[in-house]
């Protein structure tokens, strides 16, 4: 077995043995998560993405299991384009990799982490609308991130088999993306989601028997021997669905940061993992960072351009540490003149 599977492997592995702790601990009992033990989840998924950050800085040439110069050179070859290694060096040259690898990651998970902010926009709104029990949104959000996971790696490995064989496919994810930021900016933000209209109830409706109630955390009910899906699955077939097409808009973006596929699941699922946490953290507050969307556009208006000249960004000397310190100072801008400049509230009518 390869190091990429046994790496991989394990990490799949925590993974799921996280997740089963939070079903079987966690969400044994539906209740309405507190500010405090979202901030408790947030610093523990936070604790292991910065664990990871650091196992990569440390062995970080384990994944490809990398132990001769020669080897290290294809990698690099392969993966990476903003390096360059200590002739003759191995050591150094790892050291280097290693630094290189674990910064790809730091920088993809910011960069994920932050667009899963206009997610939480959009969750907002679906169980608003849907008048869902806020004691139900952890039962929810846990299923939802399961099913997102799937798709990330499906979406992932597929990005990343098109780019090694059509380089040129990042100038396409780039000009996508960059069309994609520039929208974001002029669009207004939607304030409500048409229940009845929406893609997924329509879909439900014509293929699946609808119960027309909640029925407590149940997402089927079985009535007279006939099996229903109650209102609360549909509302978790709306969140795989919005976060299938936000997946469009990030994956491709954290393309601009590594080539290396592994790099792009890691920090896309321990974004994807913290998710659920950020989202109680932000539920009640979300409305203060208004300039956040805005923020966001002129990120992915950056990743954007910064995929179109990739092959001159190397000559320039741009390397992933300012792409890292370019994103903090976007997203820092972002939330500093949300609260300087707050929202201002039209007259409350009686």
């Amino acid at each position: 077995m390869s190091n990429e599977l046994l790496f991989f492997g394990s990490f799949l592995l925590f993974i799921i043995l996280m997740l089963s702790i939070d079903l079987g601990v966690f969400s044994k009992k539906d209740h309405v998560v507190s500010f405090k033990e979202a901030a408790v989840m947030s610093f523990i998924w936070v604790s292991f993405a910065m664990g990871f950050y650091f196992l990569l800085l440390t062995e970080g040439q384990l994944l490809h299991g990398i132990e001769s110069f020669a080897q290290l050179q294809d990698i690099t070859a392969k993966h990476f384009h903003n390096i360059t290694l200590v002739p003759g060096n191995f050591g150094a040259s790892l050291n280097i990799y290693n630094q290189n690898l674990a910064l790809e990651f730091l920088t993809g998970y910011v960069i994920e982490y932050a667009l899963s902010v206009d997610n939480i926009f959009v969750m907002v709104l679906i169980f608003s609308a849907f008048g869902v029990d806020e004691k139900y949104y952890h039962r929810v959000l846990v299923w939802g991130i399961m099913g997102a996971i799937v798709m990330r790696f499906s979406f992932i490995f597929l990005g990343a088999t098109l780019i090694t064989r059509f380089d040129w496919i990042l100038y396409i994810f780039g000009a996508f993306l960059l069309y994609t930021g520039i929208m974001m900016l002029l669009k207004r933000a939607e304030d409500n989601i048409d229940t009845q209209n929406h893609t997924v109830v329509k879909f439900a409706s014509k293929y699946f028997s609808v119960h027309p109630e909640f029925v407590g955390n149940k997402f089927f009910i079985k009535i007279d021997g006939k099996r229903f899906i109650t209102p609360l699955f549909v509302v978790l077939l709306i969140v795989e669905f919005t976060d299938l097409i936000f997946a469009v808009d990030s994956i491709p973006a954290i393309f601009a940061v590594t080539k290396d596929p592994y790099i792009v699941f890691f920090s896309n699922i321990f974004a994807i993992l913290g998710l659920r946490s950020m989202f109680f953290l932000l539920v009640n507050v979300i409305h203060k960072f208004h300039y956040l969307k805005t923020g966001l556009a002129f990120l992915l208006i950056f990743i954007g351009l910064k995929m179109l000249v990739h092959h001159w960004a190397k000559d320039w000397g741009f390397q992933t540490i300012h792409s890292l310190f370019i994103i903090i100072g976007i997203l820092t801008v972002s939330v500093v003149a949300s609260l300087i400049f707050p929202k201002k509230r039209g007259k409350v009518e009686p």
